[in-house]
């Protein structure tokens, strides 16, 4: 699905999940910490699911971010992928339409608390069964 685009589908809606079960786990590839996945599609309306992780610096959460970034032009076909914060790398955002993964440094992860403005979204296990 493009970005922008909406959801229509039951095979739209699998792929954003699946997008955004790879984005975590690219994330934790790369050794990003407090991974979680929300699915946000009924308490907003620009996306289905945000992917929160955080890193423990500004080099880190560069490469997290470029990681997803690339993944998710690469793997997913997301044409249109935006990021944000890349420079600054305290809070960066991925923007790729039905995914938006966000990348905070811990301290900021903490005070935003993403995971308690949304609490009403149920959370997605996107670890592998092992």
């Amino acid at each position: 699905m493009a970005h922008g685009a909406r959801r229509g589908t039951a095979g739209q809606d699998a792929a954003a999940r699946e997008a955004a079960v790879m984005a975590a786990r690219i994330a934790d590839e790369m050794r990003a910490g407090d991974i979680t996945v929300l699915y946000v599609e009924k308490q907003i309306t620009v996306t289905d699911y945000f992917v929160i992780a955080s890193g423990r610096n500004k080099r880190q959460i560069q490469q997290i971010a470029r990681e997803v970034r690339d993944h998710l032009k690469k793997e997913v076909g997301y044409t249109h992928v935006h990021i944000e914060g890349l420079e600054g790398a305290s809070w960066v955002l991925i923007d790729a339409g039905p995914v938006i993964v966000h990348v905070f440094r811990e301290d900021l992860r903490k005070y935003y608390d993403l995971e308690l403005l949304w609490g009403d979204a149920p959370t997605v296990e996107w670890r592998e069964n092992l």
